[in-house]
């Protein structure tokens, strides 16, 4: 079997690799390999390797810079799955297209089913619900899978862990109270869960809309508290800082974020035969992986 994923250099990217299966040709491709702005490259890519699956990972997801940049946040969002799965039409291959909680409004305060209509706030959830709905336009359902995710972190690249962990250290050493948002509840997902279930869609040959984030709920501030008490604990920070609440309004950006975005899993466990591992849990197992 033959996979072509994008953003290979991001962090799902690089698990995407670290978890490849034996048995699959991969062809990571990072924006050097492919500009997923450039709607004919991604044509041409598909048309050109023929993969069975394009596992669909890199994105334009600098959540408040889309607020001034949507044109370029569009092409990478939405042309660039709409590219890769009308090239897939014609060439008899997959798509799974990662996809976003941003593309709801978190105002109905319960988990978010599969099924349930989309209603994003800002650029960066637009332009992820447009490509949902470009992919599912132009390729047959049974080869579509869409893979909504949440508050995706990981050893590498730059993300809410990486940056909570200097944030401690800098804040703890100079006295300071470390202030985070604690009225906006999701759940974070590890890029190790998240990646495992790629790999699960592609093994099946799933298709449909599924959703996978670890298991549990937190607020930002709580998992700015998880990071420092296990990285604590492990040795990996000498001193951690004290962790305020603040609200959204206190901490004010360019994107308005969904208030309340779980999503609902149990169904994407069960057909995918995943099991669900506490966020707290895959937290530490991160952490560990941490040179």
């Amino acid at each position: 079997m033959r996979v072509l994923i994008t953003g290979a250099a991001g962090q799902l990217g690089q698990e995407l690799q670290r978890q490849c299966p034996p048995s699959v040709q991969l062809l990571a491709m990072a924006r050097e390999q492919l500009d997923l702005a450039d709607s004919a490259a991604c044509r041409a890519a598909v048309e050109t390797h023929r993969p069975d699956w394009v596992i669909s990972a890199g994105a334009y997801t600098a959540v408040d810079r889309a607020e001034a940049e949507p044109e370029l946040a569009h092409r990478v969002n939405a042309e660039a799955p709409g590219a890769f799965a009308a090239a897939l039409a014609q060439t008899g291959g997959s798509l799974l297209q990662v996809s976003t909680d941003f593309v709801f409004n978190g105002a109905q305060g319960t988990p978010y089913r599969p099924d349930q209509p989309v209603d994003p706030l800002g650029v960066y959830g637009c332009t992820k619900a447009a490509g949902e709905q470009a992919a599912a336009e132009a390729l047959p359902a049974d080869r579509l899978c869409i893979l909504r995710t949440s508050w995706v972190y990981g050893p590498v690249g730059k993300n809410f862990l990486l940056t909570m962990l200097k944030l401690h250290a800098i804040k703890a050493a100079a006295g300071e109270p470390l202030r985070v948002v604690a009225d906006q509840v999701g759940c974070p997902t590890s890029t190790s869960t998240l990646a495992e279930a790629c790999w699960a869609v592609v093994a099946q040959g799933a298709s449909g809309i599924h959703h996978c984030s670890d298991a549990g709920a937190a607020s930002w501030f709580d998992f700015a508290v998880a990071i420092g008490e296990i990285a604590q604990a492990s040795g990996r920070l000498s001193q951690v800082a004290v962790v305020e609440p603040i609200t959204t309004a206190d901490y004010p950006t360019p994107a308005s974020r969904p208030g309340y975005s779980l999503l609902d899993c149990s169904l994407t466990r069960s057909a995918l035969g995943l099991s669900a591992r506490h966020w707290r849990q895959a937290l530490a197992a991160v952490i560990d992986q941490l040179p």
